[in-house]
């Protein structure tokens, strides 16, 4: 294995732990909804292992769309003999936009989805943060709900690091990228569901969902800093 390969692997475990972790609507409706409607150990784990998959596909796609654009540009003549250089640089400075964006976001108090648990109901909704939200503008859970909110919710850091393996043409680098962005994804929403399950209580987890993509515009830029200046 190559650091470069090691390095990337590691970024897409840091943040698809972290993305899944760090948001409680990757895990709260199934705790919620296994409780409130008696669902038995084996139909719980289906159901997030399918809003699981549904959520990868849509980040996977949308990765896919930087392995597109990276084999196009290896097409280009120039862009040949200088393909590690540019790939690089291209993951460090969508890291540093992705960063920037993270951290505007943060300022400007964008509206987010949000969960809420009503007796034995869970309601989805859109919120700023300290902002209070009537209780007709919420929508109540159902699992289909659930399916399409996952299928809808990509994770957009994915799109650089396939992109980087997308311009080295290296097959390798994105099926083991897509492998374990999927792997590390299912089992942290499953592992969150059924510690959740069987009464352990979590740590506010909102408060750095607020900062996810600061974080992952953080790691996704110390990924490129990493290859194009330490040679990884």
């Amino acid at each position: 294995m190559t650091p470069t390969l090691l390095a990337l692997i590691l970024t897409a475990v840091t943040i698809s732990i972290a993305h899944t972790a760090t948001g409680p609507d990757h895990y709260l409706p199934f705790i919620v909804l296994a409780r409130s409607r008696k669902w038995g150990l084996a139909y719980t784990v289906l159901l997030t292992t399918v809003c699981g998959i549904g959520h990868v596909l849509s980040s996977v796609l949308l990765g896919l769309l930087g392995v597109f654009l990276g084999w196009q540009l290896d097409r280009i003549e120039w862009f040949q003999g200088y393909r590690g250089n540019v790939a690089g640089w291209a993951l460090f400075l969508f890291g540093l936009a992705y960063f920037a964006y993270g951290i505007r976001s943060v300022w400007l108090n964008r509206p987010h989805k949000h969960f809420d648990v009503l007796g034995e109901e869970v309601y989805v909704y859109e919120h700023r943060h300290g902002e209070f939200v009537m209780p007709g503008s919420r929508k109540r859970v159902t699992p289909w709900v659930l399916f399409a909110i996952f299928v809808m919710g990509p994770s957009e850091p994915l799109i650089p690091l396939l992109f980087y393996s997308g311009a080295h043409r290296s097959t390798l680098e994105i099926g083991v990228l897509i492998t374990v962005f999927t792997l590390c994804t299912i089992l942290t929403m499953l592992t969150m569901v059924l510690i959740g399950l069987y009464g352990v209580r979590f740590f506010r987890t909102e408060v750095l969902e607020r900062y996810m993509h600061v974080i992952s515009g953080a790691v996704v830029t110390l990924c490129g800093a990493g290859i194009t200046f330490l040679g990884w």
